[in-house]
């Protein structure tokens, strides 16, 4: 897990890393074991105020499309030291009037072990057209409750980087010091 502080100093070091002109704002930086998420906003197309909706998409479209194709080489630059740095890949995606998008980015695999009900559960939403295969059917699942539960799991993830700071102050802690201080000390003597 990574803690709020870690996470910070990620976003500060993107901030500052980043050329001033890529983005309007930097508007997410999101980590996890084995990616980083970099998102920022672009401006949006100049069209008139009655634009109608398909000529408002295809524009916004165009915009994110051009917006990668001329920062690539930028980006991987940035990505390069991130990745060497941090040791996780790094994707990119932007928001242009209000419509947010990912470019390519890291799609990991993950092992899990499910009885018969619950395969039940991903078979119907196959049989259903819902999903192609388990895989889809068990993401699209991820995708749900994280949507319908996100206090919930920001509450959770807050109770953990609390856990890890209490750890971090234990005994354990400082017991580890005290040992490595009393060793190096002993081989002093002896020596």
């Amino acid at each position: 897990m990574i803690t709020e502080a870690q996470k910070e100093k990620l976003r500060g070091w993107f901030a500052g890393r980043l050329p001033d002109d890529l983005f309007e704002e930097l508007t997410e930086v999101a980590v996890d074991r084995e990616e980083i998420t970099v998102v920022g906003r672009v401006p949006a197309p100049r069209l008139a105020e009655d634009a109608p909706a398909a000529e408002r998409e295809a524009a916004v479209t165009a915009r994110i499309q051009e917006f990668r194709e001329r920062t690539r080489e930028t980006r991987m630059a940035v990505a390069r030291d991130a990745e060497h740095r941090f040791r996780r890949k790094v994707s990119w995606g932007v928001v242009c009037d209000g419509q947010r998008a990912l470019f390519t980015h890291v799609a990991a695999p993950v092992m899990t072990r499910l009885r018969q009900p619950e395969r039940q559960v991903l078979d119907t939403l196959i049989a259903a057209g819902v999903a192609r295969s388990r895989s889809d059917a068990l993401a699209w699942c991820v995708r749900l409750v994280q949507r319908h539960t996100d206090d919930w799991l920001n509450e959770l993830r807050e109770s953990l980087e609390h856990v890890q700071r209490v750890r971090a102050q234990g005994p354990d802690a400082e017991e580890v010091t005290d040992s490595r201080d009393d060793s190096s000390t002993q081989d002093a003597e002896e020596g």
